[in-house]
């Protein structure tokens, strides 16, 4: 589902057939309701197929809602990567609107108040989707990878019955990235590590070597390398929200910089401008890779669709390895996003949290966590307030959810008024137009 995302589909796809379990018999369906990019991805995963996998596969296009079902019919598995609305009009309308009002953001995919208006417009198609899959594949596992992960993961978690896990891959490479940027690479070895939370603000809770806990030596060279960054003419980097928030809150977490800067009442702040320097914020981020993404595409399309010689390495995603696990019955450990059926007891019992899983024939299963140390879980439960309005919102067609989701948001609350949330909301679903379905 959202096929033309070329570039995702040869890493989820080509993983599919890089591996041994999975690529005989194996009848790709590519959904999609853009006819060009659709074709984009045929023929690169043709290529594909051919130069890894002895043209074993079965690859099949199918476009638009009349055409859905058809790919759906007894899938096993459906992997989402949909983007409701694109770059134009949507994620444009996501940025300009609250800049009008003072309110800046860097990503807008994940909370405030472009990452509830994201999730909004996204939540309708998914109910399609559920609506067909319970028809066509009911037994299928949906692997979802589109943003914002909790509020649309957990929207499908409780209110259809899709068998739903949500996938991020900033977990599996959140304590390997965070030891090479503290020049700390020798100690990957025999490295082992805890993380759990929630999508983009999960929590690097444990981290040893060969037994030996590396967090004191870990804040000890992330304080000294911000505190010289933050200098006047100090050198910057790109992790330094990130190791401010481990300085104050004790943890690492597992999103970037940019992500967390807009997570949180303490960074973008219209009454302090020079924090956005000091700490290296690049505010409207995602606007300007999309522009980069858009105007590079023509010369990336032809590395990618019209190379004959297209070849692929399994990649890190969890994707290929779930499918492996539930096929074969050989278990295996991701990071998952699913319902929080007790395994952080101190967090909401609706909350789609992001925890270790264990996934065999029986599909995915969270591990018990237990209770997170009480200030990460009050953070976690401020975006967890905003997911859980969101999804009510979505279900009810309520205004009113819709201003309370924006209200909770720790950085637009910590910015605007009461009455210039409302009003920003307004403006938003006048803008969205027909892109979101009416609410009363």
């Amino acid at each position: 589902m959202g096929a033309g995302s070329t570039v995702f589909a040869k890493n989820i796809l080509g993983d599919c057939l890089s591996t041994p379990a999975l690529r005989q018999n194996l009848h790709i369906a590519l959904y999609d309701i853009d006819s060009q990019r659709l074709q984009d991805s045929q023929m690169m995963l043709e290529n594909l197929n051919r130069n890894i996998n002895e043209g074993r596969a079965t690859i099949t296009s199918h476009l638009g809602v009349r055409q859905r079902r058809q790919a759906l019919r007894s899938a096993d598995f459906v992997v989402n990567a949909i983007q409701v609305g694109g770059y134009e009009p949507s994620t444009v309308i996501d940025f300009e609107i609250p800049r009008k009002y003072g309110l800046r953001q860097t990503i807008a995919d994940t909370l405030g108040i472009g990452g509830i208006f994201r999730g909004l417009r996204t939540i309708p198609v998914m109910q399609d989707f559920a609506d067909d899959i319970e028809k066509e594949c009911p037994a299928a596992w949906l692997l979802n990878y589109t943003n914002p992960m909790s509020i649309l993961t957990g929207y499908m978690q409780q209110h259809t019955k899709v068998r739903t896990v949500g996938l991020c891959h900033s977990v599996q490479g959140c304590a390997y990235h965070l030891l090479r940027a503290l020049g700390m690479e020798d100690q990957i070895e025999g490295m082992q590590w805890k993380i759990a939370g929630i999508n983009h603000m999960s929590w690097l809770l444990e981290i040893t070597s060969s037994g030996k806990d590396l967090y004191p030596e870990i804040r000890r060279r992330a304080e000294r390398k911000n505190k010289q960054a933050r200098r006047k003419n100090g050198k910057k980097h790109g992790d330094m929200v990130r190791y401010e928030m481990m300085r104050h809150f004790g943890y690492y977490n597992t999103e970037s910089s940019e992500h967390t800067a807009e997570y949180h009442p303490y960074f973008i702040k219209s009454q302090f401008p020079e924090l956005i320097e000091e700490f290296n914020i690049p505010l409207d981020e995602y606007p300007r890779r999309c522009v980069k993404q858009i105007e590079g595409w023509k010369k990336q399309r032809e590395e990618l669709v019209g190379n004959s010689q297209l070849s692929h390495k399994r990649s890190h995603e969890y994707g290929s390895l779930i499918m492996e696990a539930v096929v074969t019955g050989q278990p295996a450990c991701i990071g998952g996003n699913v319902l929080n059926t007790g395994l952080i007891p101190n967090l909401p019992a609706k909350a789609c949290v992001e925890v270790p899983c264990l996934v065999d024939r029986n599909g995915v299963k969270g591990v018990y966590v237990g209770e997170l140390p009480e200030q990460l879980a009050a953070l976690n439960r401020t975006h967890i307030n905003v997911h859980l309005l969101t999804i009510e919102a979505a279900k009810t067609l309520r205004k009113e959810a819709v201003y309370h989701a924006a209200m909770l948001d720790p950085h637009t609350r910590s910015e605007l008024t009461l009455d210039q949330i409302r009003n920003l909301c307004d403006d938003l679903f006048e803008a969205h137009g027909d892109m979101m379905p009416k609410y009363r």
